[in-house]
């Protein structure tokens, strides 16, 4: 769950931090309190995008530190597949904005934005204000169905993936390949000439280093001679080199060698460097004679580095790469010369390919359909329980006209509200407030399945009031029994149902106006109640429905555990 939060230097916050239990956490205030701001952070932390307007005026960075407890296996597996490893249970997020750029860290290190973004998807779901909107496109409807059934169709969707996969390799190749007879000559031809010039050139896998190192040194050979020359001049030819002084040197040594047995081992040293000497002449003779090169050696050289290179720019960067090409080509060409029993081989493997996946996409749809039997069903019950009494829904299941890497399934949501009236599409029928409610719905439906402990609603009750607000606080308590819930909200019945009730409010203090965020106690929460539901003034019998919205919303939490 989420622990604790962070917010230095963005917009109208100066510095706060705020530590969330779990169950359900109400977030209340003024309008234009900076409730947005609080969950705009947030939602930076987690990777979203940013304007440099967001930073408080006068600050040269903003941050932004999320802390999550994390006990749930499956959320430790999944963090793990991404490299992430709690520290004492706890997972860091954190985000360093400036003007121009940000650093994004998970526990303390620094990360790319986008993994980032994938620790936030494992840790956390935020319903943004508009986020039911989302309802109103049939492309989404199919990803909900699959998140519901995640635990029943996931081995059947990498199936499927992997054969549609397999098919259109099938169709490229066979729409590559299924030309006319004058075009099958042109290619035919093309590809012997490709094939042809490769192999003529004789490559051998690294002969091009080989080549360019030997072109060097024909280059350089004029110098190198010059200071191998140089070199073996001083150790080894004409009068007073090292080679004649070290001789001298052993000499004299070799005279008081018997007297002495430091001098015994001076003049030991003495040989076994003359020794060193002598072998290191020899080398550089060596040396000396392969820096001498042929004219004829050099034009050699220099051709054949053109040719490769001339291939290279044609064929690829590398002589393995050409080779590959060449491999490749010849494929090709052998398919192409052998044109009637390819192709059909070609149709044969594309038609099996193609029965795969139909087999593994009729698998697919029938557990996708036995599952969206369930979750219309659920769904349909958590909308009567928000105060929809006549609704119908309905998961329709249409075939798709081809075959898609999501199998063959084209899923919409179709609902009625009225007595009478048909299945419609979602889109066509509910108004804001009305999908504000449906999503709600969904995502307590999903609650159940969900392995993400964390879920905040940004202002879920739009649009709605009276017994339907009632209806919503209990079923936002319900997803606060099996998970965290942060929610910020204007009604009081949804604030009633709070465990952990906080309050943004905004001051002005010597012209310096910020945000702060405080957690309230259980009179204070009661008058918070009371300014939500009296308004300007608080009577006393503002305040005591205020008190009496708090039992009643304490006994249908306990009704309800």
């Amino acid at each position: 769950m989420l622990q604790n939060l962070h917010v230095k230097n963005l917009a109208l916050i100066d510095e706060i931090e705020v530590e969330f239990g779990d169950g359900l956490n109400i977030l209340t205030g003024e309008t234009g309190a900076g409730k947005s701001i609080i969950l705009g952070s947030v939602n930076l932390a987690l990777g979203g995008r940013y304007t440099k307007d967001i930073l408080r005026q006068g600050a040269e960075y903003g941050f932004v530190e999320l802390t999550f407890q994390v006990e749930n296996e499956q959320q430790i597996r999944k963090l793990e597949e991404l490299d992430i490893y709690p520290e004492d249970g706890c997972v860091v997020l954190s985000r360093r904005l400036m003007e121009k750029r940000s650093v994004s860290r998970i526990n303390g290190e620094t990360v790319q934005i986008a993994l980032l973004k994938e620790a936030a998807s494992v840790l956390i779901d935020i319903h943004g204000q508009h986020e039911h909107q989302s309802l109103l496109y049939k492309k989404n409807h199919l990803g909900i169905v699959d998140a519901f059934a995640r635990e029943t169709v996931g081995d059947v969707k990498h199936k499927v993936l992997e054969a549609y996969r397999a098919y259109k390799a099938c169709i490229k190749e066979l729409d590559e390949m299924e030309t006319d007879e004058a075009q099958r000559a042109k290619e035919l031809s093309f590809l012997k000439f490709e094939a042809g010039e490769i192999l003529d050139a004789d490559l051998k896998p690294g002969e091009d280093e080989d080549l360019e190192e030997l072109y060097r040194r024909i280059v350089n050979s004029k110098r190198i001679a010059e200071c191998v020359s140089e070199a073996y001049l001083y150790t080894s030819e004409g009068n007073d080199n090292a080679s004649e002084d070290l001789s001298r040197a052993i000499r004299a040594i070799s005279e008081i060698a018997e007297y002495d047995e430091k001098a015994s081992g001076l003049y030991d040293q003495l040989v076994e460097i003359d020794s060193l000497l002598n072998d290191f002449n020899r080398e550089l003779a060596d040396y000396a004679g392969e820096c001498e090169f042929s004219d004829e050696e050099f034009h050699d050289t220099e051709n054949r580095l053109n040719e490769i290179n001339h291939l290279k720019t044609k064929y690829g960067n590398t002589i393995e790469e050409i080779l590959v090409y060449c491999a490749a080509q010849e494929k090709k060409l052998a398919a192409l010369e052998d044109y009637d029993n390819y192709i059909g081989e070609l149709r044969a493997k594309a038609a099996g390919s193609e029965e795969e996946l139909k087999k593994q996409a009729g698998k697919l749809s029938a557990l996708r359909k036995k599952q969206g039997k369930i979750l219309s069903k659920a769904i349909e019950d958590g909308l009567k329980d928000l105060n929809f009494e006549n609704v119908r829904f309905e998961i329709r299941f249409e075939e798709t006209r081809g075959y898609t890497a999501e199998g063959t399934d084209d899923v919409e949501f179709m609902i009625s509200l009225n007595p009478g009236q048909p299945l419609k599409p979602l889109a066509s029928v509910a108004s804001g407030g009305e999908l504000s409610r449906i999503m709600l719905a969904i995502k307590t439906v999903m609650a159940s399945r969900d392995e993400i402990e964390t879920l905040i609603f940004d202002e879920i009750d739009v649009g709605i009031s009276g017994r339907t607000a009632q209806k919503v606080s209990e079923k936002m308590a319900v997803i606060g029994k099996a998970h965290q819930v942060i929610c910020i909200t204007h009604l009081a019945q949804i604030a009633a149902m709070a465990d952990w009730h906080y309050l943004i409010e905004k001051a002005t203090r010597r012209g310096d106006t910020r945000t702060d965020i405080r957690k309230l106690d259980e009179e204070e929460s009661v008058k918070e109640l009371a300014r939500i539901l009296g308004g300007v003034k608080i009577t006393d019998t503002v305040i005591q429905s205020a008190v009496e919205m708090k039992e009643l919303a304490k006994q249908t939490a306990g009704q309800r555990s």
